[in-house]
């Protein structure tokens, strides 16, 4: 008989329009790849069924937002919930990079997460397949970012051919499940504490 326990992960993909967020989530849930490209409007997910060490199976929801600024209010939407969040640039666009920080910033504003210094996030420095003389954004640069920001896990990745997108996302779900857990435990140990004020104020009975 299993005793592996059930867990549902939310990840939310965060980027600017064009990075590969879609194409990302493809690869990692389908492992498939189109050269076509298709604005996401809203948000859209995915779900894949992951094991995670030797004792936990769980449901990552993988969320694909808008990139495009007329979409973005949509996705905001959908932050609430997340147990980790990736943060997608393109190794080609310096732009892109720039903005990491403030889609790291936006999230923790809109997603309302308990622990904001502890909340799990995951740098994804995408379309590394491309040749080295159209890449603007240096391995290094993307190294302090990551550093500044808490030291957050850095990959780079491509999902045309399919680098890195495994090991990224096994980091990802590793840090979700360990969010999912301490939300859990912070639920339970507010659940408690309610009970033990109910109880504590209780009046005492009298037999008069």
């Amino acid at each position: 008989m299993s005793t592996r326990k059930k867990q549902i992960l939310k990840v939310i993909i965060l980027g600017d329009s064009g990075v590969g967020k879609t194409s990302l989530m493809h690869r990692y849930v389908n492992d498939k790849y189109s050269q076509q490209y298709k604005a996401t409007i809203g948000a859209d997910f995915l779900t894949k069924e992951v094991a995670i060490d030797n004792d936990t199976t769980a449901t990552m929801q993988v969320w694909d937002t808008a990139g495009q600024e007329r979409f973005q209010s949509l996705g905001v939407a959908f932050y609430r919930g997340a147990d980790c969040c990736v943060l997608v640039y393109d190794v080609t666009n310096p732009k892109s990079f720039e903005n990491i920080k403030s889609w790291r910033d936006e999230f923790l504003i809109h997603a309302n997460v308990s622990s904001p210094e502890t909340f799990p996030f995951v740098i994804l420095g995408n379309k590394v397949d491309t040749k080295d003389s159209k890449k603007s954004v240096t391995l290094k640069a993307a190294q302090e970012l990551s550093k500044s920001l808490g030291n957050i896990p850095l990959f780079q990745t491509s999902a045309k051919n399919s680098i890195n997108v495994d090991s990224a996302f096994e980091e990802i779900a590793r840090g979700a499940l360990e969010q999912n857990k301490a939300d859990a435990d912070a639920y339970e140990d507010d659940f408690n504490d309610a009970i033990n004020i109910q109880l504590d104020g209780e009046p005492s009975s009298c037999a008069c």
